[in-house]
This record gives C-alpha cells, sequence and structure tokens, in this order.
C-alpha cells in the first residue's frame, strides 16, 4: 500500500511524549499517529463517544432517583415520628421539667455516639428501610 509523506507540527511537548510512546511501544512515531488520525475520523468514534455519555448519564440518573426515594422514606419516617410522638406524649409538669431536659441530653449524647457507630460501620437506616420497602413491594 501506498503511503503518502505529510509534514506537520506538534507541540514540543506533545512531540516529547510521542517519541516515549514510540520507543516504549517499539513501533514508529508515523503507526501511533496513523492509528489516532483513524480513530478520530472514524464515524464510528462519535458515535462510541455518545454512547459512552448515554451510559454515564443513564447510571446517573439511576442514582439520582434512588437518592430521591431514600430521601422521600426518610422524610415521612421522621414526618411521621415526630407526628405520633407529638401526639401522644403529655406535657411534663414544672417540677418534673429540670431532670427531663437532663436526661434528655444524656439520650442525646448516646443517640449521637450510637449513629457515629453505624454510621462507622456502613450500617445506615436507610439502607435497612430501603430493602425492606422492596421487599415488601415485591411481595
Amino acid at each position: 500500500m501506498k503511503k503518502y509523506r505529510l509534514n506537520v507540527y506538534f507541540d514540543p511537548a506533545l512531540t516529547a511524549e510521542l517519541e516515549s510512546l514510540a520507543a516504549r511501544r517499539k513501533v514508529s512515531k508515523s503507526q501511533i499517529v496513523e492509528a489516532a488520525l483513524v480513530s478520530y475520523l472514524s464515524p464510528d468514534g462519535d458515535d462510541q463517544r455518545e454512547a459512552a455519555i448515554v451510559r454515564r448519564l443513564d447510571r446517573l440518573t439511576r442514582a439520582i432517583e434512588r437518592l430521591e426515594r431514600d430521601l422521600t422514606i426518610s422524610t415521612e419516617a421522621l414526618a411521621l415520628f415526630v407526628k405520633f410522638w407529638l401526639t401522644t406524649t403529655p406535657p411534663l409538669p414544672d417540677t418534673m421539667r429540670d431532670a427531663a431536659q437532663a436526661k434528655g441530653r444524656e439520650r442525646y449524647d448516646g443517640f449521637v455516639d450510637a449513629l457515629g457507630r453505624r454510621l462507622a460501620k456502613g450500617n445506615t437506616l436507610t439502607k435497612e428501610v430501603s430493602e425492606e420497602v422492596q421487599d415488601r413491594a415485591a411481595h
């Protein structure tokens, strides 16, 4: 097959990279440039890049949908808990308020410690609830 000679100009840094790659691969610089040009001019190249971008966008869309679902579940669970707690907890008499606030601070500290441990282990209630909801929806 007949080949044509072309004179082209490259940035010095790119020339150094081309020479290094040719030496590592033990091929000529012309072969590397020809392969790169064939790839660049290939009509399939654009389709492949577009398909890769579409796949990535689909994965991101699914991840965002899962996050949205998990956030909805978390928000609803919290809202139901608060509603239930507010409707079932009687107000405290003034004489018990200081003791209740001290106990509340103690419980809150325990809650924060337990939350830290669960998050450090990777166990999240969101995962547990999400899996339970999916299991119930499947049955």
